[in-house]
């Protein structure tokens, strides 16, 4: 067994102002998809997208952190906000759903592409292969803070958390860090070029396809290692609620993949 490193979730104290890990991860995995898709933008020269750069990453941004919440909200904890509705705006409490920000990074982003007649597809994969580097941050931020862990385990890497019990469990907040965003962002980054190089096998939209089935995949294995939600448990006694949604993501990604494909032009396939 190791031992949970004894870690201050709040980074700086000044006053009653606190920076927390978990806040810096968020601001370092925005920056740094910042970075990687001005990067693409000189490297592909869409002008499109360029010209709405700014605006569309504050529409992405806001899309994030309601779909987050609403997902949290309708996902996991339905019944308690439904009694107390004044604190579904409070998300300093805690409480972001992944699978909520997607659906509303999605829509967000569909909506401003036709609001600026911006090619969705296009801008969809310039981005997409750079959430996985927020991801893996985001679930650092959960080990910092000793949440979302595993389930009860005897392995020799297993820890006892704060907030688990005298019981040690998967570091599975790591796991994600590992599968989620180091293994998906290099899968993703090593292949952002092919939309634009071979867009007869690789049409636009194909990346964005790839991401929601290589999460989907990873994350519904690794919920096996996880601790279920304790308000919600399992489904059938064998499903976290983590693991439906993600085959509805697994579904989604092969649906557009397949989508995509068929709408390439038959002349182009002799």
């Amino acid at each position: 067994m190791l031992p949970y490193p004894d870690i201050d979730p709040v980074l700086i104290r000044l006053g009653p102002l606190q920076i927390r890990w978990y806040g810096l991860m968020y601001v370092l995995g925005f920056l740094a998809c910042y970075l990687l898709v001005k990067h693409q933008l000189k490297q592909f020269s869409f002008k499109q997208l360029e010209t709405h750069f700014e605006n569309l990453n504050i529409a992405l941004i806001l899309s994030l952190i309601v779909g987050g919440r609403l997902g949290y909200v309708l996902f996991y904890n339905l019944g308690y906000y439904l009694e107390h509705p004044l604190e579904i705006p409070a998300t300093w409490t805690g409480g972001m759903s992944f699978h909520g920000a997607a659906i509303g990074v999605a829509l967000g982003g569909l909506w401003f592409c036709r609001w600026k007649k911006i090619d969705f597809w296009k801008a969809a994969d310039i981005y997409i292969v750079t959430i996985p580097i927020g991801l893996g941050l985001g679930r650092l931020g959960n080990f910092i803070n000793g949440e979302l862990f595993g389930r009860p385990t005897d392995l020799p890497w297993a820890m006892i958390f704060p907030g688990g019990g005298p019981i040690a469990r998967h570091p599975s907040q790591l796991y994600e860090a590992f599968f989620e965003g180091l293994v998906l962002f290099i899968l993703l980054w090593s292949m952002r070029t092919k939309p634009w190089t071979d867009n007869r096998l690789w049409p636009h939209g194909s990346l964005f396809a790839l991401f929601f089935f290589g999460y989907g995949i990873i994350r519904f294995f690794i919920e096996y290692t996880r601790e279920p939600d304790p308000q919600l448990g399992l489904f059938f006694n064998l499903l976290s609620m983590g693991q439906l949604l993600s085959s509805v993501m697994i579904v989604f990604g092969l649906s557009i993949w397949y989508l995509r494909l068929k709408s390439i032009p038959p002349e182009t396939l002799s």
